[in-house]
């Protein structure tokens, strides 16, 4: 059952013809694309993919009461917001010196009740982010996805209806390709067209992987061992993440969409 991840690149980074989507009368062409490279050729209506873990934190942050979040890819452009706002983050991994909390959903939700409340958040990763800003640039519209939002951010597409969608899955360090990542975007675009999909055999194969593996060892306390089991859930949160440009910054605004 297991793939070689060694060939996810090649394998996903294609161009697909959609002539029929799941919902009648709804048609649209589908892009996929893999890494920091897919970031800056997507182009339309465009998903960036960061299962482990930018977009499984972010939903996870607004669920625990955040008030906003601002992304960022520049680290000292992060800290001049320390003392305004709650820096969160990695680079390649690995806190940041000076950040309040890393990109761990598990830390985040080990925080005392109420700790998010009303706060505002700067965010900063290696991939998942930096791959957003790098898409923000000439996309019409840019989605922040995991499996943990997967169907609102597809609901959301349905009800637009865009003519292009390109669906980025960004990766390790947003240079090699990962099952996590390229598996949300084959479940994506399974409900977006209507092919099937298997999440047994995707969490058969990210659990065999490095990129769960690291993880799951329990030997870095940056890699907590227990968020793999939350970025694996699906669909926990009934909204979308879209980015907008608002007061010389990018901000993610929390959408909730009718189900289709």
């Amino acid at each position: 059952m297991n793939i070689n991840h060694n060939q996810l690149g090649n394998v996903y980074i294609q161009y697909r013809n959609i002539f029929t989507s799941k919902v009648k009368g709804n048609s649209m062409r589908v892009l996929r694309y893999s890494q920091e490279n897919g970031a800056r050729k997507a182009r339309g209506l465009t998903v960036i993919i960061d299962v482990f873990r930018a977009f499984t934190c972010e939903p996870l942050l607004y669920h625990l009461g955040v008030d906003s979040i601002i992304i960022e890819s520049d680290i000292n452009t992060c800290l001049g917001y320390s003392g305004k706002a709650l820096l969160i983050g990695e680079q390649d991994g690995r806190p940041i010196e000076g950040f309040d909390l890393g990109n761990s959903p598990w830390d985040i939700m080990a925080q005392d009740e109420g700790f998010f409340t009303g706060r505002t958040i700067l965010h900063r990763t290696t991939s998942g982010v930096s791959g957003a800003v790098a898409a923000f640039e000439h996309s019409e519209t840019v989605l922040l996805a995991s499996f943990v939002n997967a169907r609102a951010t597809t609901d959301y597409i349905l009800n637009t209806n865009p003519e292009l969608v390109s669906i980025v899955a960004m990766g390790v360090v947003s240079v090699e390709p990962t099952p996590e990542d390229e598996f949300c975007g084959n479940y994506i675009e399974s409900l977006l067209t209507g092919t099937s999909y298997d999440h047994v055999h995707s969490i058969d194969n990210i659990l065999a992987s490095e990129s769960a593996q690291k993880f799951l060892r329990g030997d870095k306390s940056w890699y907590p061992k227990e968020d793999p089991v939350i970025c694996l859930q699906r669909d926990l949160f009934d909204f979308a993440l879209k980015v907008e440009y608002d007061n010389n910054k990018l901000t993610v605004k929390k959408i909730t969409v009718d189900s289709r």
